[in-house]
C-alpha cells in the first residue's frame, strides 16, 4: 500500500500569525490561498498545511499520486484500493470515498488515541 506524500494539516486559529510563525522556522509558502484560510508550507522535505475554520483537530494527512513536491508518482495506490484493505482490517471509517467513482477523493480514519488521519487523492 503506498500512501504518498506525508504531511501534518494544522488547524490554526489566525493563518497569518501562523504563516509568520513557521516562516520563522524556515518554512516557505508552497501551495494554497491564503484567502481561502489554506497555505501548504515546505522546509526541505517537511510539509505542513496550514487551515483556519475548516477543520477542528490537527490531522496526519497522506496524498496517493503524489510525492513531497506535488508531484505525480509513476505508480501509487488508488484511495479506493487503500480504503478497502483498510475496511477488511478492521478500520473505522470516520469518513468515506465513494467507490463508484475513479480520480480526486478522501477518506478520514481515526487512531486508537484519536488522532485523524486524512487521506486525499488529488488526481
Amino acid at each position: 500500500m503506498k500512501l504518498g506524500a506525508f504531511s501534518v494539516s494544522l488547524s490554526v486559529k489566525d493563518i497569518h500569525i501562523s504563516k509568520s510563525f513557521y516562516e520563522n522556522l524556515g518554512f516557505q509558502v508552497f501551495g494554497g490561498d491564503i484567502t481561502q484560510g489554506w497555505l501548504i508550507l515546505k522546509n526541505e522535505n517537511c510539509v505542513i498545511g496550514l487551515f483556519q475554520g475548516m477543520f477542528e483537530k490537527n490531522m496526519l494527512t497522506f496524498n496517493p499520486g503524489w510525492n513531497e513536491n506535488a508531484e505525480n508518482l509513476d505508480s501509487f495506490t488508488d484511495i479506493r484500493d487503500i480504503q478497502k484493505q483498510l475496511i477488511a482490517n478492521g478500520i473505522k471509517m470516520l469518513t468515506k470515498a465513494n467507490e463508484g467513482t475513479e480520480g480526486p477523493a478522501h477518506f478520514i480514519i481515526e487512531d486508537p488515541d484519536g488522532n485523524q488521519i486524512l487521506l486525499d487523492q488529488h488526481r
